[in-house]
């Protein structure tokens, strides 16, 4: 297993924790949730421009981009209503029940996913250490959550 990827996976967590702190004192800069996440995703957007323009990639012909399912543009849509769910309810149910309620709802969707190889990724299957981290990672939530 490759550390350094498991070391940068810990650092995004540590990242979109400060991230969701970080957006909600702009929201109240600025009294506007939406507005706020739209200079988040605005800011990233321009970072993401820069990175995809000096790695030297090719932009895709508007025939590959016309072939592209409906359902796979939706990434940003779910990112944008992350984002300001985020935004309205760190201030209201602290950070660490967010976190903990967005992490145990990743993983059960990320179980989901390997287990019946959706959306394209290799299936694993749903064993019983798998199940069993499950119910450790939700008996956590409900530990962090019960304050």
């Amino acid at each position: 297993m490759n550390y350094i990827y498991i070391l940068f996976a810990f650092l995004i967590g540590l990242a979109i924790t400060v991230q969701a702190g970080v957006n909600a004192n702009l929201r109240q800069a600025l009294a506007s949730p939406i507005l706020a996440a739209a200079i988040s995703f605005g800011s990233g957007f321009v970072v993401l421009l820069i990175l995809f323009f000096a790695s030297g990639s090719s932009t895709p012909s508007l025939d590959t981009l016309k072939q592209v399912s409906w359902w796979k543009w939706m990434g940003g849509m779910m990112g944008a209503v992350y984002m300001i769910t985020v935004i309205i309810s760190v201030q209201k149910i602290g950070t660490a029940n967010l976190v903990s309620l967005s992490v145990a709802g990743q993983l059960v969707a990320a179980i989901i996913l390997d287990h019946y190889g959706l959306l394209g990724f290799d299936p694993h299957p749903a064993n019983s250490w798998r199940l069993f981290g499950v119910m450790l990672i939700i008996a956590g939530v409900l530990l962090v959550v019960k304050n």
